[in-house]
């Protein structure tokens, strides 16, 4: 009777923390995509500079 309470609590965790996983990883992916861009910006702004 336990191990079934047991069981289902950390199965019940294991579906949370996976989640919780999946949100985290599309949540930065979004800062990561702008992080990109304002970097390729700045090698471009860069370049133009020094007339490359």
């Amino acid at each position: 009777m336990i191990a079934k309470i047991w069981k289902k609590v950390l199965f019940a965790i294991l579906i949370i923390a996976c989640l919780f996983n999946v949100v985290n990883k599309l949540v930065h992916k979004a800062s990561l995509d702008q992080e990109l861009q304002s970097s390729a910006e700045y090698i471009q702004e860069k370049q133009i500079e020094n007339g490359l």
